[in-house]
């Protein structure tokens, strides 16, 4: 099946699948980030920043009221607004964020068929 997959084009990579907690993350959090403008150059330069965060999981370019979802891990609430303060607010890039922090998180890993038959 995942020869099948690669051959397709639909196999992009594989991951591990880490509990948070193990690796000393006791906080999940989403931060909604708001861009001050939208050039191609203020997009690529943000995206390129939180790449470099190692307690970035996962990121989110979006559309609609919120530029970027940002799935991060912090050890903990201290360690959540240090990283909101020095990482996110002091960007010149950034306008405001909204921090939710994440009680728990369930991912599907069935593969959807959604090809028109």
């Amino acid at each position: 099946r995942t020869e099948n997959l690669r051959g397709m084009g639909a196999l992009r990579g594989t991951h591990a699948d880490i509990a948070p907690k193990a690796v000393g993350a006791e906080i999940e959090a989403m931060i909604s980030v708001h861009l001050r403008q939208h050039t191609r150059e203020e997009v690529a330069s943000f995206r390129q920043h939180l790449m470099t965060l190692p307690e970035v999981v996962q990121l989110y370019h979006v559309a609609g009221s919120t530029d970027f979802l940002v799935h991060l891990w912090a050890r903990d609430s201290s360690h959540l607004r240090e990283l909101a303060i020095d990482q996110f607010t002091s960007r010149p890039e950034v306008a405001r964020i909204e921090t939710g922090l994440i009680f728990e998180h369930t991912a599907n890993h069935e593969l959807p068929n959604l090809k028109v038959k």
